[in-house]
């Protein structure tokens, strides 16, 4: 591949990269919402389950279920507010706009498999699996306040508001352990 094509290529695939791990547009809704129910989902299961291959079961099973819903009620939704039957385009534009709920549970499945194959802890998977979604719901917030040129006052607003999503998440795992 010529140099100018590879680097193209290699954009392209950070581009794609990032629009999968972060969201982008719309998508980022599905991306937050997805971190958080993956992070509570965790917390939950954590305090009846401890090993880590059920948790990332529960997380990743939990994560289509809820993938499933918003698919069928943001196509009904679509659907009855154009008034007509959507076509697969359609379905297909929807899934993709909120594969970010399934998207959010690979990274903190992933740590939790880590911890099933006896490579880190099963505490450590565990926490790692929360770290992993506290540092999305920060690098969405930072993305938020750059895109929006934010002073450094003004972008702890939208920061803040996403860590303490997080950090209650992990509050409450605290206090479940406990």
């Amino acid at each position: 591949m010529p140099a100018g094509r590879e680097t193209e290529h290699h954009s392209t695939v950070r581009r794609e990269l990032g629009r999968l791990a972060l969201g982008e547009g719309r998508e980022v809704a599905a991306t937050l919402y997805g971190t958080v129910i993956v992070m509570a989902t965790l917390t939950d299961a954590y305090a009846t389950e401890k090993h880590p291959a059920k948790l990332a079961a529960i997380v990743l099973s939990t994560s289509l279920v809820i993938w499933a819903a918003h698919l069928h009620a943001e196509g009904l939704a679509r659907s009855i507010a154009e008034e007509r039957r959507l076509t697969w385009a359609d379905t297909r534009h929807v899934a993709r706009r909120e594969a970010g709920i399934l998207l959010a549970a690979a990274p903190p499945a992933l740590a939790l498999v880590l911890g099933a194959a006896g490579l880190v802890a099963e505490t450590t998977a565990v926490w790692l699996a929360l770290g992993l979604g506290i540092t999305t719901l920060f690098a969405e917030g930072v993305r938020y306040a750059r895109i929006e040129r934010l002073g450094f006052g003004q972008a702890l607003v939208p920061i803040g508001v996403n860590l303490a999503l997080g950090l209650g998440i992990v509050a409450l795992k605290v206090a479940f352990d406990h």
